[in-house]
């Protein structure tokens, strides 16, 4: 159980005190900070924090590769988001949803775990964003009935036992016409899950992005999902 009393550059937890680092991201005319307790970009840094980190921290108050290749293809559909209505599972540290509601969109930031969600709020703070909710959700037990233009979510597969909840809201909360924008990298378990959608009639299609060092990047895939009644339309 994570208490946060979270102030200045350090998180504090019941777990113990962790510096926060900031990541920026450029977008127009200014940035987007965002502050979080590491980087995750390599297989090693993943190994790393999943063996030092495990069971004192929760994975979304890292910032992942994925969220990084998420947000960079969210500024370049910038179009797409003004104005609509976003709803983001498994918000974490908050980088995609936030870039999404600065480029104009109203968006729903949703976690489950209260250390993650408290540093999400902060990061929409940092960085004046008003047009965006949060909630502490689970997506085993999901109430809500709202539909949204997007949905979106950065890393948010690699548990087999949750992916029939999600298919679940992404099925109930999108809204006709509506997309859902996950990436992934490019792990296996993921790839079983959109090959299942796709097999049921859902379009899907892939961006890849880089993120990391040069020497070596960490490959990103940005997936577009069409549910099956799109596909009929189109």
């Amino acid at each position: 159980m994570h208490s946060p009393e979270d102030d200045g550059r350090v998180l504090r937890t019941s777990a113990g005190d962790f510096p926060l680092n900031e990541y920026r991201l450029r977008l127009g005319g200014g940035d987007v900070s965002i502050l979080h307790v590491g980087s995750v970009l390599s297989r090693e840094d993943e190994n790393r924090f999943l063996g030092e980190l495990k069971g004192r921290l929760p994975y979304g108050v890292a910032l992942w590769p994925a969220a990084i290749a998420l947000a960079h293809d969210i500024v370049s559909r910038a179009a797409d988001f003004r104005g609509g209505r976003v709803l983001e599972l498994g918000a974490g540290t908050g980088l995609p949803g936030i870039v999404a509601a600065t480029l104009g969109a109203r968006v729903v930031q949703t976690d489950r775990d209260g250390l993650a969600m408290s540093a999400c709020k902060r990061n929409c703070e940092r960085n004046r964003v008003e047009a965006a909710e949060h909630r502490l959700s689970d997506w085993a037990a999901w109430e809500d009935s709202a539909r949204y233009e997007w949905i979106i979510g950065s890393d948010i597969l690699y548990n087999e036992e949750a992916q029939p909840h999600l298919r679940r809201i992404f099925e109930t909360n999108l809204a006709p016409g509506g997309r859902v924008l996950l990436s992934d990298p490019f792990r296996a378990v993921s790839l079983r899950l959109l090959e299942a959608l796709e097999a049921d009639g859902w379009a899907v299609t892939l961006s890849k992005w880089s993120v990391g060092e040069e020497a070596t990047p960490r490959p990103v895939a940005v997936f577009e999902l069409a549910p099956p009644s799109s596909t009929r339309e189109g």
